[in-house]
């Protein structure tokens, strides 16, 4: 019985670590769906393994619906009586983006079966690959995350701003242009603080030392308030029941080594 409520008092727990997982994930591809065609230009040797599959076919369905969207609000607003859309004014429409798009996905679709077919060709294949060389004259490239999450969305963020008020790009795709680089400060952030947190739990881990001792301490009503700190836990009240006290040890004990150790413990 002591089991299955340890069981039913550990879903809680599961469920807000699954969320903490999904979502950075979620918020990733999705911001990697928005700004996959402008990030193929501005990295253009990105591995193999790179782009995940659902990020590179929502992003084809982008760029098929975003220019046949285009034309068809255009189409809408000119069958409006009395009323005469102009056409936007630009060299380049979000329809030449996504034939350019499409001509890249090629290009680097051969570039990466010959890698695909010879591993020895490459040496990481989730990096995304160095910056264009012209990057490395903008002062502060030297550091990577810094490139990735400020740098290179500057650069894109304020060429379609330039490039639409000068007509070279229609609004519609100076405005495209302008929300992928938001995007992709998005996605590098999300990325860069995945690895952050991973070293961060390693280095808590350390500096927390063995759980084990102040568990110990918990169950005999022993534990300081500078043991209990260390791990963010409160002490018990001291009129708790013993059975309540070493269930609720059990928990903590499987929300920090994720083992039942503390129920064959107490069943022993």
């Amino acid at each position: 019985m002591s089991s299955a409520k340890n069981t039913a008092s550990s879903i809680p727990t599961a469920r807000a670590a699954a969320v903490g997982t999904t979502l950075p994930n979620v918020v990733e591809n999705f911001c990697g769906n928005v700004a996959m065609p402008i990030e193929i230009i501005i990295r253009p040797r990105y591995g193999t393994r790179y782009y995940p599959v659902p990020v590179t076919f929502f992003a084809c369905v982008m760029m098929i619906i975003l220019p046949l969207f285009s034309a068809m609000a255009t189409g809408l607003v000119n069958m409006i009586p009395f009323s005469h859309a102009r056409a936007p004014i630009g060299l380049f429409s979000i329809g030449s983006l996504s034939q350019m798009f499409f001509l890249l996905l090629f290009i680097h679709g051969i570039r990466l079966y010959r890698r695909m077919i010879d591993m020895s060709r490459e040496q990481n294949s989730e990096f995304e690959g160095p910056p264009l060389p012209f990057f490395q004259l903008i002062p502060g490239t030297g550091s990577f995350w810094r490139t990735r999450i400020l740098i290179e969305p500057a650069v894109v963020f304020i060429s379609g701003t330039v490039l639409g008020r000068f007509y070279i790009f229609q609004s519609g795709l100076a405005t495209y242009v302008q929300i992928a680089a938001l995007m992709l400060t998005m996605k590098s952030f999300v990325a860069w603080f995945r690895q952050w947190e991973y070293l961060r739990k390693i280095m808590d881990a350390r500096f927390a030392g063995p759980i084990g001792p102040i568990i110990a301490k918990l169950v005999e009503n022993r534990a300081t308030e500078e043991d209990l700190a260390t791990v963010h836990l409160a002490s018990f009240l001291k009129n708790r029941a013993p059975d309540l006290r070493e269930a609720t040890v059990a928990h903590i004990a499987r929300a920090f080594t994720g083992s039942d150790a503390a129920d064959s413990s107490k069943a022993q």
